[in-house]
């Protein structure tokens, strides 16, 4: 009752429309509309037309004139179009005054995002951040939700002391929705924080033996998943679709050196992503936050993959990640011929390019990876007693073990190891042969 209506189930054709001031605006425009275009597709409503309006000024109640507007609504009713969706933000007062002008629905690209939100969240996290964003959305808009109630006049009777008449009906059942609201979202905070003192617990318990971490971030549907299944050879969920993945997955990749790193795939960020969001999701984005480095995915394929590249350097400041240590990856380089991509590696300097659904590159960018680590291993030469099979089998599983010798009852290995097993082995290392990255 309280949350955004569920369009999925309520449209079936809409009109929508582009807004832009500056003639300098128009390229950009025209290219987020026809990303609402595959934002609206993933909720598998019907689209009649798109439409992209330049208007002199921003009218604060109807984002346009009204000339305009009702040449749009008739637009929308020429066509059977049961909705009008607004690739700008409407603010509660412009989505209220176009509904009664068009007696459609009408919604904005932030609520198109939060119901695809609602449609992919698995988890509980994820479910419990789409529903206070939703809650936080729709608060401001509950007027609109309860406009039959407002024409409802007030009586003599109705109510206890004639409360009720006082404030008329429709007065008195938005006081009530709102609290009722209120009181949601902040049962729906105090379970996320719940949730997330859980991930702390977790976190702490990786990090009693502490391994190194990345985290794959990038913009939706740049390839993020499938780099993810291909380098650790999992099956995280990876389509050809928006916000594909909203929850958090981390692997373990073997790294050639015997090094362990634990890679996490994120959730894609997007151009105007509902600040709401953003902040909900702090949580599920803080392992990007945590991660020893990034690795920054971005489309080859995608004629806004400079727009796309800057959106996730925002979204990352905004998060407090932005100075992280970062390796750029030019993904889908197998859609774009020659000239396109030198033009991406000139561009982007000390990028990779790389390929996640054929493997191309992916050895480069595991070395790349590897240099990312050289500061967590160190190289030695050991003289271990065959006795202390323990400490060989250690070395299997958290290093790697280069050359091996037999000497009398001593095994001599030079090996390579994380740093954090350094007093493990410090009785044995022959010290007049170290060599230590």
């Amino acid at each position: 009752m309280f949350e955004v209506r569920e369009k999925p189930q309520m449209v079936e054709n809409a009109l929508l429309v582009g807004v832009y001031l500056d003639k300098a605006e128009a390229l950009e425009a025209e290219s987020l509309l026809e990303e609402l275009r595959d934002l609206v597709e993933t909720l598998n409503i019907g689209i009649a037309k798109t439409r992209l309006i330049k208007v002199r000024e921003r009218y604060p109640s109807h984002l346009m004139g009204k000339g305009k507007m009702a040449e749009v609504i008739d637009e929308a009713r020429h066509l059977g179009c049961d909705c009008i969706i607004f690739d700008n933000e409407l603010s509660p007062r412009q989505q209220r005054n176009w509904e009664h002008e068009a007696n459609l629905l009408v919604i904005d690209r932030q609520e198109v995002i939060l119901d695809i939100f609602a449609m992919r969240a698995q988890t509980k996290e994820a479910r419990l951040q789409v529903q206070l964003a939703r809650m936080q959305y729709a608060l401001p808009r509950m007027a609109r939700m309860w406009g039959h109630l407002d024409r409802q006049g007030g009586g003599s009777g109705g109510g206890k002391g004639g409360a009720g008449a006082a404030r008329g009906e429709g007065e008195k059942q938005i006081e009530i929705d709102r609290r009722l609201a209120n009181k949601r979202i902040e049962k729906l905070k105090s379970e996320l924080a719940t949730v997330r003192k859980q991930r702390a617990t977790q976190r702490k318990d990786r990090m009693r033996a502490p391994l190194p971490h990345a985290a794959i971030v990038g913009y939706t549907n740049a390839g993020k998943s499938s780099l993810l299944n291909h380098l650790t050879s999992s099956t995280v969920l990876a389509e050809d679709k928006l916000f594909a993945t909203l929850d958090t997955t981390t692997r373990k990749l073997d790294m050639t050196d015997g090094q362990t790193l634990l890679v996490t795939d994120t959730v894609g960020f997007v151009r105007r992503l509902p600040h709401g969001l953003v902040e909900s999701f702090k949580a599920t984005l803080e392992e990007a936050v945590l991660a020893d480095f990034l690795v920054h995915v971005v489309d080859a394929s995608s004629p806004d993959i400079h727009e796309h590249y800057q959106t996730t350097l925002d979204v990352l400041k905004e998060l407090g990640a932005d100075e992280k240590r970062m390796i750029l990856a030019i993904n889908k380089i197998d859609l774009v011929d020659s000239d396109r991509q030198n033009e991406l590696a000139s561009h982007f300097e000390g990028s990779i390019l790389i390929s996640a659904e054929k493997g191309s590159g992916l050895d480069t960018l595991l070395a790349k990876m590897g240099d990312m680590l050289l500061g967590n291993i160190v190289r030695n030469n050991l003289k271990i007693p065959q006795n202390r099979q323990d400490l060989v089998a250690l070395l299997h599983r958290e290093g790697k073990i280069l050359s091996r010798e037999y000497e009398g009852n001593d095994i001599m290995l030079n090996a390579t190891y994380p740093k954090r097993f350094l007093a493990n082995f410090a009785e044995f290392v022959m010290a007049e042969k170290n060599n230590i990255n």
